[in-house]
């Protein structure tokens, strides 16, 4: 959009026409749990135009400065994929067709399958993240960036292996005759959990004083399961979901070779310390050194 301004010098001839180039603004809304964000990109090049001209000379001079300036609000895109519907209904386990599966009371555990299911998981643990900082400014757009990271890392993690097998498994709400839920409402917990080889020289997952002195056969690498991410919704807490999410990775495990499933704790967490330590989850003592200034602990169980 253009401006023009005309400017004359007093005692002369001379007319100037000044033209300044503005740009608009962008604009956005946003909306509780689904956030939609439409920004348009600002494209930030002022450019100003002087056009000098003399009625005693034909000559006509253009001074012309245009300060190019390369975009220094980047656009934002939205972090999700277009195609994401919040009122897609919960697929069925027919639709599902989904061999590995744990159900318990009325839930069931199994690996997610739809972008649906992992926003949801990224959005319960941007609730888990921030549930005890309510009171903090702008806790719900922190919440919302929170939870697009972790959308995205689940999507990253499932496109790039590295050598790695990663799961998101969710906690869903079983079929119920007559009843249709969103995926939203039925999503009530989730983890992650990836197999995973040690380094030459580890004994547990982290270590790093033996990579010089130690090594192990190529053909040999010793495999192990690591479980992470573990939340549930609060709503849905005390109905043995993160216990049995937690016994269906072992199980998964187990029917894969692997023979050591490890997690950090922090050390403070005591209902989580006590969830591990119930399914035999042991401190391995080795790694205590080197997680002091995180104030973690890593457990293993052998499987």
């Amino acid at each position: 959009m253009a401006d023009h301004l005309t400017l004359t010098t007093p005692g002369s001839s001379a007319m100037s026409t000044v033209t300044m180039y503005r740009t608009e603004f962008l604009t956005f809304s946003s909306n509780g749990l689904r956030p939609r964000q439409n920004f348009r990109r600002i494209s930030l090049s002022p450019t100003l135009k002087i056009y000098c001209k003399s009625i005693g000379n034909v000559k006509e001079e253009e001074l012309s400065l245009q300060l190019q300036t390369k975009t220094s609000i980047r656009q934002v895109e939205d972090s999700r994929p277009s195609n994401l519907r919040f009122d897609r209904l919960q697929p069925s386990d027919l639709e599902l067709n989904q061999h590995k599966r744990l159900e318990f009371g009325k839930f069931v555990a199994r690996e997610a399958l739809l972008d649906e299911e992992f926003w949801t998981a990224a959005w319960l643990r941007a609730e888990s993240h921030w549930e005890h900082r309510r009171g903090e400014r702008y806790v719900d757009s922190f919440k919302r960036k929170f939870a697009e990271q972790e959308f995205n890392a689940i999507k990253s993690r499932y496109r790039s292996q590295h050598g790695q097998s990663n799961t998101c498994v969710v906690a869903v709400r079983k079929e119920e005759s007559n009843v249709k839920r969103t995926v939203l409402k039925s999503v009530v917990g989730t983890l992650d959990f990836s197999i995973r080889h040690l380094l030459h020289g580890e004994s547990f997952p982290g270590e790093r004083e033996k990579h010089h002195f130690c090594s192990i056969n190529r053909k040999h690498l010793n495999k192990y399961v690591y479980v992470s991410n573990l939340c549930v919704a609060k709503s849905a807490r005390r109905q043995g979901i993160a216990s049995n999410m937690l016994y269906f990775v072992i199980e998964t495990a187990r029917s894969s070779g692997v023979e050591n499933v490890y997690v950090h704790v922090h050390r403070n967490n005591r209902p989580a310390l006590e969830l591990y330590e119930n399914f035999g989850f042991e401190m391995v003592e080795m790694a205590s050194s080197h997680l002091v200034e995180q104030d973690m602990y890593l457990l293993c169980l052998k499987t």
